[in-house]
């Protein structure tokens, strides 16, 4: 998919004012030539959870490759006024933004790989002004994915071997919203989706039956379900709850036989309301009596991971759980924390200087450097991430501080081995990774679910997997916290 199918060919302007004022800042005072380094990070797992799904690299990708000022973007830009009711930005600026080319260096860790607080899943290196106006779009096409393809994972977990389908496109937000929503789903370990446009563009399969108005627009429920069925003869899924969900059970059932006779299949009833334990495995047992062992049961009405786990452990017989408001919505926490930050700086004809943003919060003390992030592994189990600094190399020995907690040390055995995290994605502008099948990513998503402990994924207290800075970069960042406030 490309951004550019839906919207105008610029999105430049998809952005906060403050980095355009920024960028014609750095033109003005004379560090246009200037080159930096920042990292796209969050600082929490979404959920109270031990995890996060990377995702919205496709869409970013999408945006790199077009980014550009358009002159409707900039004869817009040219109305603005500050406060004094002068121009924001003069004609050589515009013109300066009507010549710029994107030309960085992007790494990033792909859609699906599992991450955790402080590691950088963007990494963006060239001219600063190129490096700041990026803040925000990205921020904004990696955030909300990464969200809900993690939402989209937790349920997947509940559901185990059971399928999960994604129902949140009428309450998503807004169209890009439930677009964005549908794919991240997907990533995160739907097996399908209600919304067909979303189908359509990023070749998700898509599934529904009817809702209730099909029911009450016949004067007998079992009228209704012999219509669809003649209608839809493959994909003879029944909702059942319109009045009285066990009779609507037994006219599912009746039908179903019809079915049977004329060699057709009864593929499934859906629950979307009541007591979905009970009334789930009571509609199990008179399916089973009728001979309907395969016919499955759909259940909906409100779940989400928590609900889901509760009703399979009252042993609920429901085979695809229908998931909607709670999943497109990221029910529980509205957004994901992401920041982006400057970790490191070139004036012209000097070398790299490390920054960092301080806070009185350890934990919004942002890292300074070219960072990466390598993996370790025993056997197939993922044990430990270690941060460390790209310009710094890597060192003979892996040793791990926990930046919260500097009492926390661990040593990685030399036996032990280990792959870094973010890839090439863009050298000076041109695209050097070719973005993997939805259906690849999915499967990446499920490869690396099964690279971790079990209590990693716990939904309550979930245990805390080992992320750290590698020793000589967490000193580094010691001794530059140490300056920065001797010298303030």
């Amino acid at each position: 998919m490309k951004l550019h199918d839906f919207y105008s060919d610029s999105l430049s302007l998809l952005t906060d004012f403050y980095q355009l004022t920024m960028a014609c800042g750095y033109w003005k005072v004379g560090l246009r030539d200037s080159e930096a380094i920042y990292h796209l990070h969050f600082r929490k797992n979404p959920f109270k959870g031990g995890y996060a799904v990377a995702a919205g690299l496709e869409a970013a990708i999408s945006f790199l490759e077009d980014f550009h000022y358009d002159s409707a973007d900039l004869d817009y830009l040219s109305t603005l006024l500050d406060y004094d009711g002068n121009r924001y930005f003069s004609d050589d600026f515009l013109k300066y933004l009507s010549e710029l080319h994107f030309t960085c260096d992007i790494d990033a860790i792909p859609e699906g790989t599992l991450v955790f607080p402080q590691e950088p899943l963007i990494r963006v290196k060239g001219p600063i002004i190129q490096c700041q106006l990026l803040e925000s779009p990205l921020l904004n096409l990696i955030n909300f994915p990464t969200l809900i393809a993690t939402k989209a994972s937790r349920v997947k977990l509940a559901a185990n071997r059971d399928s999960v389908l994604e129902f949140g496109m009428r309450r998503a937000q807004g169209i890009d919203g439930a677009l964005t929503a549908s794919r991240a789903a997907f990533i995160g370990g739907c097996q399908a989706t209600s919304h067909v446009l979303a189908g359509k563009i990023f070749g998700i399969p898509v599934r529904g039956t009817h809702a209730h108005s099909w029911i009450t627009a016949f004067d007998e429920e079992v009228d209704s379900f012999y219509a669809f069925a003649e209608a839809m003869p493959g994909n003879t899924i029944f909702l059942v709850d319109t009045y009285d969900t066990i009779q609507g059970v037994r006219n599912a059932i009746e039908v179903g036989m019809k079915l049977r006779e004329q060699g057709k299949k009864f593929y499934g009833i859906r629950l979307d309301s009541g007591d979905l334990a009970y009334l789930s495995i009571e509609a199990r047992k008179m399916l089973d009596e009728a001979g309907f062992h395969e016919t499955q049961i759909v259940a909906s009405n409100e779940l989400d991971e928590t609900v889901i786990a509760d009703l399979k452990k009252q042993g609920a017989q429901v085979a695809v759980w229908g998931v909607g408001t709670k999943l497109a919505t990221a029910k529980d926490q509205a957004a994901i924390d992401g920041i982006y930050k400057l970790s490191a700086i070139k004036h012209p004809g000097s070398e790299w200087k490390y920054r960092l943003k301080l806070s009185e919060q350890m934990i919004k003390i942002s890292n300074p450097g070219m960072l990466q992030v390598r993996r370790f592994y025993d056997d197939s189990m993922a044990i430990a991430d270690v941060i460390y600094d790209e310009l710094e190399g890597t060192p003979e020995t892996w040793t791990i501080v926990d930046p919260l907690d500097p009492t926390r040390v661990k040593t990685i055995p030399s036996s032990l081995t280990g792959h870094d995290l973010l890839v090439p994605i863009f050298r000076q502008g041109k695209l050097c990774y070719e973005s993997p099948s939805i259906s690849d990513i999915q499967k990446n998503t499920f490869n690396n679910m099964d690279q971790f402990h079990p209590g990693i994924k716990r939904f309550l207290n979930p245990h805390q997997y080992v992320v750290g800075m590698e020793n000589k970069l967490y000193r580094l960042k010691v001794n530059l916290i140490k300056d920065i406030r001797h010298r303030a």
